[in-house]
């Protein structure tokens, strides 16, 4: 038999982090003995808990261990963390240390350091004192890769006990009665991130444009609720579409009845902005006057379109490399304070990945699979609201529009 003592502090029992930590001890055929808990006894008071885990052998108690620290259980013993050197370029070693989206702390020359650029599926590296993620791509021969798990210590995000502007979720997924109201926590949201000069991104899927959200989207972009627009190709191309055509995939939205002849227009669309040069240049020279990319130009709004096999034409600015995308995405998203995923689960998964979780996530789309994915794959902090992206839009653009 082998043991370890671990330890975990936070808002352990109302974010169900407790019996996550017991749960997975047993799931590995291991036991627990609690050796310290104290309840926190107001709401900013943390609890505390140390136990003792034991498993059949060294190598399933690694593996236990391992499991835990992504609940924030650290090993009590203060180790200072294992690094070695990468022998490849885009290679870590065997045993690196895959790091989830969660506040993480690396123990170096006896003192604990932040990772920067927090991202989840990363291998962390060593520089001088300070640690920061760091793509597997990115690696470099000789590079210093944290192994194992010493001196790795993990915070997740605990929930809320106010639960400040996201009171108006007890579970993952909103049900359809509760649109409005969600609808209206959210506008409150946007409304002291405004005010506090914080940045808000919009991951957005072209149903967006199909549901007829695209005049209040770009409502929202033009009274400045909206500092970043990561997409692809698709969202910008119907968007210009139904600024030319009135169509979205050669349906007219106003009447919702196809337009003979209408499922060229996207194409038209496409080829009229590539003779213009861009989506710059088609404003520059009044081919394309309104809409949601026409917006983001005017005010000065950064936006990505990561670009994909699908991809019709594609749009001069559409980024078809897809390491560049990512990348572009990563740079875009540093600093945001909320994003809002909208119909998109493609590119919205894709932010998942790059967001450390205290970054708050909430998810709009019809379909409860894909409100739920985010959370499975492991961005825990996404608030899922199941309702018709272009009826979410055009409430939340009407909850601000007093503003």
């Amino acid at each position: 038999m082998a043991s370890e003592i671990v330890e975990a502090s936070g808002h352990l029992i109302d974010s169900g982090i407790l019996n996550g930590i017991f749960d997975t001890v047993i799931r590995h055929g291991g036991t627990f003995e609690v050796l310290k808990f104290s309840i926190g006894r107001t709401n900013a008071e943390p609890s505390v808990l140390s136990m003792r885990v034991t498993a059949e052998s060294g190598a399933v108690l690694q593996e236990l261990v391992e499991d835990l620290v992504p609940l924030g259980c650290n090993i009590a013993s203060a180790q200072n963390v294992t690094v070695r050197a990468a022998d490849l370029d885009g290679c870590a070693p065997a045993d690196f240390y895959s790091t989830t989206n969660h506040e993480t702390h690396v123990r170096v020359d006896e003192q604990w350091v932040v990772v920067e650029q927090q991202r989840m599926d990363a291998a962390i590296v060593v520089t001088e004192g300070q640690a920061s993620c760091r793509k597997l791509r990115d690696i470099r021969k000789g590079d210093a890769v944290v192994c194992g798990i010493a001196g790795v210590r993990v915070v997740p995000t605990f929930q809320d006990r106010d639960r400040l502007g996201f009171a108006f979720m007890t579970n993952d997924i909103s049900s359809e009665r509760r649109v409005e109201a969600a609808v209206g926590k959210v506008a409150e949201m946007m409304r002291g991130i405004r005010a506090a000069g914080g940045r808000i991104a919009m991951v957005v899927g072209p149903v967006a444009v199909h549901t007829g959200g695209a005049p209040y989207l770009a409502q929202l972009i033009r009274s400045g609720y909206v500092q970043v627009l990561l997409s692809g190709n698709a969202l910008a191309v119907h968007d210009i579409e139904f600024s030319m055509f009135g169509t979205s995939l050669g349906v007219n939205l106003e009447t919702g009845r196809a337009v003979e002849g209408g499922h060229h227009h996207h194409m038209r669309a496409i080829n009229a902005v590539r003779r213009a040069g861009g989506i710059h240049a088609a404003i520059e020279q009044g081919v394309l006057k309104s809409g949601i990319m026409f917006e983001c130009v005017q005010r000065n709004i950064e936006y990505v379109l990561a670009g994909s096999i699908r991809d019709d034409g594609p749009l001069p600015d559409t980024i078809m490399d897809l390491v560049e995308g990512q990348d572009r995405y990563v740079a875009a998203l540093k600093d945001v304070s909320l994003v809002l995923i909208l119909a998109s689960m493609l590119h919205g998964i894709g932010v998942g990945n790059m967001l450390p979780s205290a970054v708050r996530t909430i998810c709009v789309d019809i379909n409860p699979a894909v409100v739920t994915k985010l959370a499975d794959r492991g961005s825990s902090q996404t608030v899922g609201i199941v309702t018709d992206t272009g009826l979410f839009l055009h409430q939340l653009a009407r909850q601000l529009a007093n503003d």
